[in-house]
């Protein structure tokens, strides 16, 4: 996959096969099935699950003004999760911190496409997140809440009732329960 346009790439071997047709993405519903344990994060992934619904409800024309708003509020949703992390002794550059860069970058650079006339940037956008969300939410987050519990981290008030059970700096893994 291309992410600089999100759409599949052809080979070079065939750069002039046809372009491949793919089933809509269906909305995705907010569910248990979403749900990592900690009520503040959950509450985060639900306004983006509605967010995204709403923007994909949307024509293209229409798009910007809502994507700028869901950039905004993915930044600060992967910032609230980084700080948690290095709160809670993960590294810096944790490969979780890392996908939550690499989908920033991306966010970014979809507005960039809209400007230069790719109208259809922020569907295809909203899409890859409508599919990323879900596993990531289940794998790293849940992983993370997890770990947060275990350290009787609030998430509320960003504290540790016991800042010396954490040593700084000592997980690089991403949160998930298979590599945390």
């Amino acid at each position: 996959m291309n992410t600089a346009t999100l759409e599949p790439t052809t080979s070079p071997a065939t750069p002039t096969a046809p372009a491949r047709e793919f089933p809509p993405v269906p909305d995705l519903q907010w569910s248990e099935a979403l749900q990592t344990g900690d009520a503040r994060m959950d509450a985060t992934h639900q306004e983006m699950v509605e967010m995204l619904a709403r923007l994909r409800a949307l024509p293209p024309e229409q798009q910007l003004e809502p994507y700028r708003a869901l950039l905004a509020h993915t930044t600060e949703h992967f910032a609230q999760e980084d700080r948690w992390m290095l709160a809670s002794g993960f590294t810096a550059d944790n490969c979780h911190s890392l996908q939550h860069k690499s989908v920033l970058d991306t966010l970014i650079a979809v507005e960039a496409h809209f400007h230069q006339g790719d109208r259809s940037i922020i569907t295809r956008m909203a899409e890859a997140l409508v599919e990323w969300l879900p596993l990531h939410a289940q794998s790293m987050d849940a992983g993370l809440a997890q770990h947060l519990q275990a350290l009787q981290f609030d998430t509320q008030t960003e504290t540790l009732p016991d800042p010396s059970r954490v040593r700084p700096a000592s997980m690089s893994g991403c949160g998930s329960i298979s590599c945390s």
